[in-house]
């Protein structure tokens, strides 16, 4: 079940056995990827570095996952259909050719993007994406890359954000798309949606 408000989030236990140990969003996408082509359940992620790891507090202590210290909690996954082909996400999808010009969308299921706190809003639980859609002059990128550190970039006027559970794009060039942090070439249609409490991770 998604959280709620006042609610605890999670219980306190280890890595339960079967559960996969993953050190980057990258690796995490590939287990889901993995098990999903072939029709099989996803595994617990014991999560030691990424952007997932980071919104979660994680503490990328190997050890500490294996102990009633660590917290199992449940976590959303993000769907992307990319052209007609299906793919998974755990942390970020980024449609951009270029950070200083053009159009950039994110769907963000963390809170993180490397050093930027892009989705300030976001929980990987509310059964939601924090999507952008970003158009802004070269000037304005300069202080909003200021600003990304601290999540104060927005609201911005030139800076769609969106709570979702689903949302379609049409762009007017193909553009290469990057699955948390994976190149995966370039699309012209996407379409993203969030599936509730797809994931077990523990930190």
């Amino acid at each position: 079940m998604t959280i709620r408000k006042g609610e605890e989030w999670g219980t306190a236990g280890p890595l339960p056995e079967g559960g996969i140990v993953v050190r980057s969003d990258a690796e995490a996408r590939d287990v889901v990827e993995r098990h999903r082509r072939v029709g099989l359940p996803v595994p617990a992620l014991g999560l030691l570095g990424g952007d997932l790891c980071r919104t979660l507090g994680g503490t990328g202590d190997e050890a500490r996952l294996h102990t009633d210290q660590a917290r199992q909690v449940p976590v959303d996954l993000g769907a992307a259909l990319l052209d007609g082909r299906l793919h998974w996400f755990v942390a970020h999808l980024v449609v951009r050719r270029s950070w200083w010009s053009g159009r950039i969308i994110a769907a963000m299921n963390a809170e993180f993007y490397g050093a930027w706190d892009v989705a300030p809003h976001s929980h990987p639980n509310d059964g939601r994406l924090d999507t952008f859609d970003v158009s802004l002059s070269l000037g304005d990128r300069w202080k909003a890359r200021r600003r990304l550190r601290t999540g104060s970039h927005v609201p911005h006027p030139d800076i769609e954000e969106r709570r979702v559970t689903a949302a379609q794009y049409e762009l007017d060039a193909a553009m290469p798309v990057f699955l948390d942090g994976d190149d995966l070439g370039t699309v012209r249609r996407l379409s993203v949606r969030v599936e509730a409490d797809a994931l077990l991770c523990v930190v």
